[in-house]
């Protein structure tokens, strides 16, 4: 039953659009809507929660770091808060290609909260509103308003749903069971009855953090200091590297034991993961400490990161031992790890429990496809992860004002970006676990580089009314020079002279036994474009804003020329079906040959490409054939 207010009042204040949550997504979501000039009002059951961090206190890792660079390519927030919070930042995978290189920060998590408020706060056409949303308002399958838990109703034209964890969520360890939100904030009780009356699928998930500990309690003589990199590569397209360069916090390395796998074992009849005590299903590639003893029952140690929280607090976050378990046996598993012996628990670890949807009656644009003017983003999606949330809510955010505008949805596809891989996969496949985007999943990931992402993603975002001119002709500037200096690299003859013989000796280099080009020289896996620079007399001076970068595109685009060229050949393919759209009209049942499942899964799903189809599970290539077949000859007629 949709929730019945005792009184029920109308707001007179004009909204374009509201954003529920204010999690990654709804703040994304929000600044997004309001920029593109619509009035928007965002509701969270607690203005404390404002791109709150509930769990790991860091922006960016592997693949993640990617989605934080594109959203920033689009003209989205993220990279920019997290460059004036960060505490620590590394460059991840530098001993493998550019494909697979990811940018992770610690955040100081309340400075973060903080400062992405202070952006909120600030926004034109924007207003923040604590209240929990109880009712969906629709009149003929659309959107019409919203209705707040004091009866209040806000007539809007769209909603965006970025209800993150807190949907009748239920906080858990041992038997403790406490019908919260993350960090003990009220939870949102109300409006997944309303989403059900709406025929909106839902799930119940889980997910888990760890305990956080007092600093003044860690020995850190016996773990592994993990320190940033020398030199800080900035998220944000627009930041300054210069001003990034602060003195960094340490982080720290330890691992559990055979003790600490004991105590876990002795205790699973206490978890309320294994007695059943839990429902929902939790994420597969970041699981509890007691699910990692119980799958990998022969691994004999697993890697604990010990995290700062922030610069004026002595939290510390228990990397990779996030649990459900009793808190006297998390005091006595967290004791067993060297370093941690004495350690002092200042917030329980704890599972939560979620509403949240299958994501498959979302279209691309991450509109319901069922409901007009309903978009939904972030981890209601089903989906894990602070960047994915983000870069979700800033698409939904993005199309609801596009909607309203009279324009076309901006839909992202697998060969333009992460994001296009990340909302491709809610959208087209079946999952019964919090999604985590992996750099694995995107087949194109030579192409979707994170340093790169400006050149991607830039002009879709200037189109769209997110970027400045002022960054739309930088960016121009920087694909001109970068061309320019490629062309003038592959045509730069290298002889066989002393300076050139003692250089490449120099990096262990093979001698020149005759004449070559500078780009030969540069795809030698030991040498580089910067290395190079003293035997290349000729070389341009560049911007100092766009030196670094134009230098790095010059390198990867040489040394990595013929892997590109082979991707994307792929891309064209790839390409060809995802332009063979669908109609909306199209009768599945009429197509003869189609077999019966598939027949099924595309009335389920129904794909807007023979791209799309091609992706959903039980669908063949054979199908696709015989529906490209049906689909040429209705053309025909």
């Amino acid at each position: 039953m949709k929730y019945s207010a005792n009184s029920v009042w109308e707001n007179n204040d004009k909204y374009d659009i509201a954003v529920i949550g204010a999690g990654h997504a709804g703040c994304e979501a929000a600044l997004a809507a309001s920029r593109l000039g619509f009035r928007t009002i965002m509701f969270t059951v607690s203005v404390d929660s404002i791109a709150l961090m509930p769990c790991n206190p860091n922006i960016g890792g592997s693949s993640k770091g990617h989605l934080v660079r594109e959203i920033d390519a689009l003209g989205g927030e993220m990279g920019k808060v997290i460059d004036r919070t960060f505490i620590q930042s590394k460059m991840l995978n530098q001993s493998k290609g550019p494909a697979v290189h990811s940018l992770r920060a610690q955040a100081d998590k309340a400075h973060y909260s903080a400062a992405m408020r202070n952006v909120l706060e600030n926004q034109d056409n924007l207003e923040i509103k604590q209240s929990e949303v109880v009712n969906i308002l629709t009149e003929d399958n659309k959107v019409t308003g919203v209705q707040i838990l004091s009866g209040g109703i806000y007539r809007v034209k769209a909603v965006i749903l970025c209800t993150g964890t807190y949907l009748r969520s239920r906080c858990i360890y041992g038997d403790v069971s406490n019908n919260t939100g993350p960090n003990g904030l009220q939870a949102a009780n109300h409006l997944t009855d309303c989403l059900k009356e709406l025929g909106i699928k839902m799930y119940r998930f889980k997910t888990g953090t760890p305990a956080r500990i007092d600093k003044r309690s860690v020995d850190f003589s016996k773990m592994e200091e993990q320190r940033g990199d020398e030199r800080i590569v900035p998220f944000s397209f627009t930041t300054n590297p210069e001003d990034v360069q602060i003195d960094q916090v340490s982080c720290w390395l330890t691992y559990t034991n055979e003790e600490t796998h004991n105590i876990i074992r002795e205790n699973l009849d206490r978890s309320p993961l294994f007695s059943g005590m839990i429902e929902g299903t939790g994420p597969r590639y970041c699981p509890s400490i007691e699910d990692k003893v119980v799958k990998f029952a022969d691994k004999k140690r697993h890697q604990v990161f010990i995290e700062p929280e922030g610069l004026e607090t002595n939290e510390m976050y228990i990397g990779g031992m996030s649990s459900s378990l009793p808190e006297d046996v998390q005091y006595a598993m967290y004791r067993t790890v060297p370093g941690l012996e004495n350690v002092k628990i200042v917030r329980n670890a704890y599972a939560i429990e979620y509403d949240c949807i299958d994501a498959r009656q979302l279209k691309p644009s991450l509109e319901f496809r069922n409901i007009e003017g309903l978009f939904s983003g972030g981890q209601f999606n089903g989906s894990s992860g602070y960047e994915e949330a983000a870069a979700q809510g800033l698409i939904a955010g993005i199309n609801a004002a596009r909607k309203l505008q009279g324009k076309e949805e901006i839909v992202l596809d697998r060969s333009q970006a992460y994001i296009g891989v990340l909302i491709d996969d809610l959208v087209t496949k079946e999952s019964h676990e919090p999604y985590r985007m992996m750099t694995s999943r995107a087949e194109y990931r030579l192409l979707l580089r994170q340093d790169n992402a400006d050149q991607r993603l830039t002009k879709i975002g200037y189109e769209i009314g997110l970027i400045s001119q002022e960054r739309y002709e930088r960016l121009l500037l920087k694909e001109k020079l970068i061309e320019k200096e490629v062309e003038r690299v592959n045509h730069v003859n290298i002889g066989t002279n002393e300076k050139v013989q003692n250089l490449l000796e120099q990096y262990d280099s093979t001698l020149l036994s005759s004449g070559t080009t500078l780009a030969e020289l540069i795809r030698r896996p030991e040498l580089s474009y910067e290395k190079l620079s003293t035997i290349d007399i000729d070389r341009p001076v560049f911007p100092d804003d766009l030196a670094q970068e134009v230098s790095e595109q010059v390198n990867i685009s040489i040394k990595y020329d013929g892997y590109i060229r082979r991707q994307q050949k792929q891309v064209e393919q790839f390409k060809k079906l995802e332009k063979k759209k669908i109609p909306e009209d199209i009768n599945y049942d009429d197509v003869k040959s189609l077999r019966i499942e598939a027949v099924q899964k595309l009335k389920e799903y129904k794909p807007v490409s023979i791209g799309q189809a091609s992706r959903i599970s039980g669908v063949s290539p054979a199908d696709i054939s015989v529906l490209l077949v049906y689909l040429s000859g209705r053309r025909e007629v």
